[in-house]
């Protein structure tokens, strides 16, 4: 989806109305991050049960091994990392698709390949505003998700597949009834997100960064994916678009171990 115009702006009005008639706190107070504190009141509520997380805490034990430990048994000691990094937005159809059907399979079997990023579009502009297209309640999907990442540095099992369950249903973010068990089901603890996003956390800093990431790279279009610092796939309208490589998964992951030396 291209990124051509945002429709969350900071106004100097302390709200900002959101799509949905919600009046939206405006990020520009206090470094943008006042406009998450009402919100966050209402879809993520401080609290956890303790035995439904130490189950959770599990399950990304159960989904294979972790990308250090997968680093200490590579097969090849002297490689470098593969950069691979794909841009989207978090309320995008089309970062939905490109995640579900090309990033996460491809994930999957070169983790212990790649230098993943995951980055997201959006504008800043002189006056130090955010802008995400689809929104304020996008920006927050964003955080939340680059909040993971920063939890979760060096774990792309946990973080990407975090990121995958918000935007399978990217229409319900950032509603607690998606994000309460996509948390748990990935051993995130809800406090941990909270304390990210709030007033305090860096939230807002980390998705300026990536938003100033994907703008130095010249990325408008979520889902982008590159390999090597150059495009490899791009998911626009609903169709794969400049993949002279090819757009499956085959074809990503042979790429990763051809560069992978």
């Amino acid at each position: 989806m291209d990124e051509k115009t945002a429709t969350t702006r900071r106004q100097t009005s302390a709200t900002l109305p959101d799509k949905s008639g919600v009046n939206m706190p405006n990020p520009r107070l206090s470094r943008s991050r006042k406009f998450l504190i009402g919100l966050l009141s209402l879809v993520l509520p401080v609290y956890i049960i303790i035995s439904l997380l130490s189950d959770a805490l599990s399950a990304p034990q159960q989904m294979g091994t972790s990308p250090a430990e997968s680093l200490l048994s590579a097969d090849c000691n002297n490689c470098s990392l593969v950069p691979l990094e794909a841009h989207i937005m978090s309320k995008c159809p089309d970062a939905r698709d490109c995640l579900r059907d090309l990033v996460v399979p491809a994930m999957e079997q070169v983790v212990d390949k790649v230098n993943f990023t995951l980055s997201f579009i959006g504008s800043v502009d002189s006056n130090d505003s955010v802008h995400c297209k689809h929104g304020s309640t996008e920006c927050l999907g964003n955080m939340l998700a680059l909040c993971a990442i920063n939890l979760y540095p060096l774990d792309p099992i946990i973080y990407l597949g975090f990121s995958n369950c918000l935007i399978s249903s990217y229409s319900k973010i950032p509603s607690r009834e998606l994000v309460e068990p996509c948390a748990l089901e990935h051993g995130i603890p809800f406090e941990d997100l909270n304390a990210c996003v709030s007033e305090e956390g860096k939230g807002l800093d980390l998705l300026t960064d990536s938003i100033e990431r994907s703008e130095a790279a010249r990325v408008k279009r979520s889902c982008t994916v590159r390999v090597d610092n150059k495009i490899w796939c791009v998911r626009d309208g609903g169709q794969w678009k400049d993949c002279p490589g090819g757009s499956d998964v085959n074809s990503l992951v042979q790429e990763v171990k051809r560069l992978y030396k």
